[in-house]
Parts: C-alpha cells; structure tokens; sequence
C-alpha cells in the first residue's frame, strides 16, 4: 500500500524537476550558465535543460543594441569656458562571457569612460572648434569607446553629442556675434547688388547707344542708296528723253522753241547776266532782246529778291521724343534731298 503511493510522488517530483529545468532563450537574447559555481557556458536563442542543483542561471543578456542617454557632464574647454555636454551611446553585448565577467557594472563604467574620454577631447579644443566640430569629437569618441570596451564584451556603434549648453554669458556675446555677423552679410549682400544693378544700367545704355549708332548708319546708307538710285533714275529719264527726241526726228522749230523757253527759265527777271544763244541776230529779231538789254522801251526791272524755295517735306518718322541722332540724320536726309534737287534742275 505505501509503496503504491510513493511510486506516484516519485514520478511527479521526477516530472517537475525535469519540467521546471527546461528553458527557452527568447531570440537576441543570452544566458549565462555556471555549474557549480564556475562558468560553464552561455544558452542562445531557443530550447535548453539545466541540471538542477547543479546548474545556474546567473545572467540575463540582451543582444539587442542598446540606447544610453547620459546626463549632461561638465567640460572646461581649451580657452577656459566652462559647457555641459549631453552625450547618446548606442552599444550592443557581442560576447556575453566579457560582459558577465569583464566588469563589475558594464553600464557605469560606460557611463565613466565616455564621460573621462568627453573632457579629454573637448578640453582640448577651444568654444567655436568644439561647436563646429561635432562630427569629429563623434568620430574620436566611437573610436576610444569600442577600444576601451572591447575586454568587457561591448561592441560601440555609434556616438552622438546631443546638446553642448555654454553659459548663459557666452550665449549673449554669441548671439551679438551671431546678429552682427549676419548684419555685415546683409550689408555686403546690398552692396553686392548694387553693382550689379549699376553694371547692368551702364551695360543697357551702352547697348542702347550702340543700336542707335547702328540704326542711324543703317539709316544713312539706307538714305544714301535712294538718294543714289533717285540719281540713276533722273539720268536714265533724261538719257530717255534724248533718246525719244532723237527717234523722234525733232525739226528746227522745235529745237528753236525749246531754246526760247530755256532763256525765259534764265532770265525771269532776277538775273543780272542775260545769256544769248549764237544765233544772237534771229533771237533778237524774235524776242526783242536788244531794247530791253539797252533799256529801250518796256524794260522789266531786276527782281533782286531771294527766290522762293519749296519748303522741305515733314518727316513723319520725327516726333516730340525722337532722339539727337534721329533730328541730326533727318536733317541731313533733307540737305542731301535739296542738293540732289538742286543738281537735277541744273541739268534741266
């Protein structure tokens, strides 16, 4: 009877021991295992049995990488200013037996080494370097880090300054300087844009003057050719017209008449000098000539008056706000139109 009963708590105190030693490892995690007191090895991710009374769990590790936000340290920089700096530390266990039994307290030794190696390398650099320069102070840290904590099993990834607060002094001047830098900026920039609005004004004008200059030579030479070609067409009408006379058989009388027309054109009454054809005996006979040119009978008197020139056609391209140059080539268009006319009638 008592031998049915035991066999029965035997077998359950069999089945809890077993049961209550089996383990499962989350994954990104290890456990350290020491049996009888001395290092036997670590348990990774998945399903372990422990030897009771025997085997121990005496560490939990996270593999995970971990976050480490320090509080802000005290640095004295290199040109004696006094700031805070708040570092992050970003870290993970790589091997979990160094970091069981490398240091007593991973985290504060950490914490004490980033603070030391923080005043190592802000101390010497000086307020405005150490501002600038958060990059490098990184690099250096990361670098000095993972060295220090390779025997304790952590691996650095990576360390970033947060926050560097200098006194509340050293924020005024700089904020002064921030303000007067950025006034000088301004000013450099204004000046900056008022030479380049002058060049551009000067470059226009000078753009101007030579498209003006250029248009009135082009207008010149344009003009030129008309006067020119109004020239070949006055002698190609008139080398025409000599031409038809010549086809035409012109007698004596017609030639005579033309002559006598001529000489009313010559003297009109302004000329001081009468001029005679040859044939001074038939002309006087016709005409007269000799009792006015000796003053007998009706003579005409000498109109010595300007004679009455056409006035010049307006130029419809001037007006009100035609440029200098416009005026002057104008001008000039109607002096050379004049001489043209001029010589035409001379050939007449």
């Amino acid at each position: 009877m008592f031998g049915y009963i035991v066999t029965p708590i035997i077998i359950l105190l069999v089945l809890y021991l077993i049961f209550s030693n089996i383990r499962i490892v989350p994954q990104e995690h290890a456990y350290i295992i020491e049996r009888l007191g001395k290092f036997k090895t670590v348990w990774y991710a998945g399903l372990h049995l422990k030897i009771p009374f025997f085997d121990r769990i005496v560490n939990k590790i996270s593999l995970k990488e971990q976050v480490f936000d320090f509080p802000p340290q005290p640095v004295i920089t290199k040109d004696n200013v006094s700031v805070k700096v708040d570092s992050v530390v970003f870290s993970k266990v790589f091997d979990p037996q160094k970091y069981t039994y490398g240091v007593e307290n991973p985290i504060a030794g950490l914490q004490n080494l980033s603070a030391t190696t923080l005043r190592s390398i802000i101390g010497g650099m000086e307020l405005d370097t150490t501002l600038s320069s958060r990059e490098s102070i990184n690099s250096q840290m990361e670098a000095i880090l993972d060295e220090a904590t390779d025997p304790w099993g952590i691996k650095v990834n990576r360390v970033e300054l947060k926050n560097i607060d200098p006194p509340r002094e050293i924020e005024e001047v700089m904020t002064k300087q921030m303000r007067a830098e950025r006034e000088r900026r301004q000013t450099v920039l204004e000046a900056q844009a008022h030479q380049e609005s002058v060049v551009s004004r000067a470059e226009g004008d000078k753009k101007a003057k030579v498209l003006a200059a250029e248009a009135e030579k082009e207008a010149k030479i344009a003009l030129a050719q008309g006067e020119a070609e109004s020239i070949r067409l006055v002698y190609e009408a008139q080398a025409d017209g000599l031409e038809k006379l010549r086809e035409a058989h012109i007698d004596e009388s017609v030639l005579r008449l033309k002559g006598l027309e001529a000489l009313r054109d010559v003297a009109d009454g302004r000329a001081t000098k009468i001029y005679m054809p040859t044939d001074i005996t038939k002309v006087v006979s016709t005409l007269g000539v000799i009792s006015e040119s000796l003053g007998i009978g009706d003579a005409t008197p000498v109109d010595n008056s300007e004679k009455p020139v056409a006035a010049a056609d307006n130029d419809p391209c001037l007006h009100p706000t035609t440029s200098k140059e416009g005026k002057s080539a104008a001008a000039t268009g109607q002096a050379i139109r004049a001489d043209i006319e001029s010589r035409r009638k001379d050939i007449i």
